[in-house]
């Protein structure tokens, strides 16, 4: 079931499409069912009084949701993507421009505040990003908001819209722009508080990196190798747990087997002064990153380094195959799916409704009828007891 849903995300045509269709390739029966609706069909007898597919909202709706939902529809839907990658990356590169020291100058300002009948005067020294990047982040979160509003409008299924966590993130990372910029103003206490949180979350805005998984089937892959990985990841995580439990331990007291007598702690020739601290050392030696800061002066010490530093690597590479497998298996399902054709709907001719100026044409044209009609209302009466019932006219039969 995994599979199948991970499938439906990568975009294409469903599998089972020629089923849909019907009877494509003349080789079979698509059914009573179809035939009695493509009788209603031919007979206008639809839901629709005024012979048009729904209008507007049914004609541009699933063309618009297209458009903006999946980059392989059309070319015109490769024109957003690329537009949308575009402003995702200036976002992202703005978002790290604003953190570096040569755009965020110290500025000297001022405070007037009134306590009672007094005045006070408050100088104070604050770091102020610059402003052509403030307004790059507006025309950015401008296009995001424009993007947002028609996905939310021409979403087929508004709650399935809400679920999801990439639209969760995108409303998320564009909410705070629009808090901080209408309480900028202010110069209450409470609104300058609210806006130093506000400037504290900027972070969110990082989240938008996870908005590229619409435009690459790769990391759609990423993401389903990672969710069906569930079980590999907690058994890792298991046996990295038990690992740095006992790993750390073990290192607390083969240090303190060469210690001084008269340093009964043995805080002067060893880095692990408790238990909680060797914990660090274990997850840095378990992943063999060894970032040096804490390391063994003991030979027991040693030791239990060495084979802390293996156990590490056996544990690790169990669980790495299925995650690759996993992997393996989805990037195949996406590059199936990519391949299959598009699944097109069948062009069925619009009958013209009673009351046109084709309709007594079609009605004399029809295999069914005389050519000699001229009583339009009649014909179209007996036209639908016919087919309703399923014989033909009785020879000699004048309409």
């Amino acid at each position: 079931r995994g599979g199948e849903e991970a499938l439906d995300s990568f975009g294409g045509a469903p599998l089972d499409s020629s089923a849909e269709d019907g009877d494509v390739d003349g080789t079979g029966d698509s059914g009573d069912g179809e035939e009695e609706l493509e009788m209603t069909k031919r007979l206008a007898l639809s839901d629709c009084p005024d012979g048009r597919s729904g209008g507007f909202w049914r004609r541009w709706q699933p063309r618009i949701w297209a458009l903006f939902e999946d980059p392989y529809s059309s070319r015109y839907a490769r024109y957003v993507a690329f537009a949308s990658l575009f402003f995702i990356l200036v976002s992202i590169t703005t978002f790290c421009l604003e953190t570096h020291e040569r755009f965020n100058p110290i500025v000297n300002k001022t405070e007037t505040e009134f306590i009672g009948n007094d005045t006070q005067v408050r100088h104070y020294r604050e770091a102020e990003t610059e402003a052509f990047l403030t307004y790059i982040e507006g025309v950015c979160v401008v296009w995001f908001t424009f993007e947002f509003l028609m996905r939310v409008t021409f979403c087929p299924n508004k709650v399935e819209f809400i679920k999801n966590s990439l639209n969760i993130i995108d409303f998320v990372a564009i909410l705070p722009f629009y808090l901080e910029v209408g309480l900028s103003g202010l110069s209450s206490k409470a609104a300058k508080d609210v806006l130093g949180f506000l400037r504290v979350v900027r972070f969110v805005r990082i989240l938008r990196i996870f908005k590229l998984t619409r435009h690459f089937v790769g990391l759609r892959v990423l993401g389903h190798t990672l969710r069906a990985s569930t079980n590999e990841f907690l058994l890792l995580i298991i046996f990295l747990a038990l690992g740095v439990l006992i790993f750390a331990t073990m290192i607390y007291y083969a240090e303190r087997i060469g210690a001084k007598p008269n340093d009964p702690s043995a805080s002067e020739h060893t880095h692990f002064k408790n238990i909680p601290i060797g914990f660090w050392w274990a997850v840095v030696t378990m992943t063999t990153l060894g970032y040096g800061d804490m390391y063994p002066q003991t030979w027991s010490g040693m030791l239990v380094g060495a084979l802390c530093a293996l156990a590490g690597v056996l544990t690790i590479a169990m669980p790495v195959p299925v995650i690759v497998n996993n992997f393996g298996m989805y990037y195949s399902l996406a590059m199936a799916k990519q391949k299959l054709p598009k699944k097109k709907k069948k062009h069925i001719p619009r009958p013209p409704q009673l009351g046109s100026p084709n309709y007594c044409k079609s009605v004399v044209n029809s295999p069914h009828h005389s050519t000699q009609s001229d009583t339009c209302p009649l014909a179209q009466e007996e036209i639908l007891e016919i087919n309703r019932a399923g014989r033909k006219p009785l020879r000699g039969m004048s309409i």
